[in-house]
């Protein structure tokens, strides 16, 4: 049985839990036509029960199950529906999110107004439209992570890691520095914690040790780089790894695929 988590007072720091990771990963969102067959195919819906409340229900990590959707919609009307994909790092906060999440609109003011929006282009589109539908489904996803980090909706992995006050220090300080030379003491100090408790209680809330999620994290950033064209000897620099060999070694254990294949693939040497 895991151990009750102890909050240790950070020391006084300003920072923002998520625009490190906002800024890298994508958010992709297809709005679906209001039909049972497209409908069946999202994991994002704005819905009205039959109290006359709405709430919104996403399904981040789950791949398409229509039996589960058509759950999910029973005895309710679709306002909108959507299919929400993450890429890049943004992944790790899909999964890190329960499998199920539902907010009712009405304890949630923020994530009602611009539910309000999203409602109101589908049902009466006009020029422009798909773009803002588009963006706006962007935006009440990174609110909803707000929400889920302020919420406590997870008991486990990023959100939940995110949600405590020391060892989200950590983790914005790895999100922001990876080509920081963190050392295991280095980041307890940033947590506030002694090297001891920070270690247990980091793996207790992250899955995984902190060295595991800085490389991960790492990996993450230049798996985005070198799609992007960047040449590998100035990814393992940016990113914080030793040499390209290193990165390559690391690359290839983490994603199956040699550096340079995806280099090929971009048309840059490596």
């Amino acid at each position: 049985m895991a151990t009750a988590l102890a909050e240790v007072k950070p020391r006084e720091l300003r920072y923002d839990r998520l625009s490190s990771l906002i800024e890298r990963f994508k958010v992709e969102a297809h709005i679906l036509k209001n039909t049972e067959d497209e409908v069946l195919q999202g994991n994002f819906f704005i819905l009205r029960c039959m109290q006359g409340f709405r709430k919104l229900v996403f399904l981040p990590a789950s791949p398409n199950n229509p039996t589960e959707v058509k759950r999910i919609c029973q005895d309710t009307v679709v306002l909108a529906g959507a299919r929400v994909e993450f890429g890049g790092p943004g992944s790790q906060l899909s999964t890190a999110l329960p499998d199920y999440v539902e907010i009712y609109l009405k304890d949630a003011p923020e994530l009602e107004s611009l539910a309000a929006l999203v409602v109101e282009e589908v049902l009466s589109p006009r020029c422009g439209s798909a773009a803002v539908i588009n963006r706006l489904c962007e935006v009440v996803v990174i609110r909803l992570l707000r929400h889920a980090v302020r919420s406590g909706v997870a008991c486990s992995g990023l959100i939940a890691g995110l949600a405590h006050p020391n060892l989200a220090q950590a983790l914005v300080a790895i999100h922001e520095a990876p080509s920081k030379q963190w050392r295991l003491e280095s980041l307890a100090e940033v947590a506030g914690m002694s090297r001891t408790q920070f270690a247990v209680h980091f793996k207790e809330v992250m899955g995984e040790t902190p060295g595991s999620y800085l490389s991960n994290w790492r990996l993450a950033l230049a798996k985005l780089d070198l799609e992007a064209g960047r040449p590998l000897k100035s990814v393992a620099a940016r990113v914080g790894f030793a040499s390209p060999t290193a990165l390559s070694r690391a690359y290839q254990r983490r994603y199956n695929e040699l550096p340079r294949n995806v280099a090929l693939k971009t048309g840059v040497a490596a």
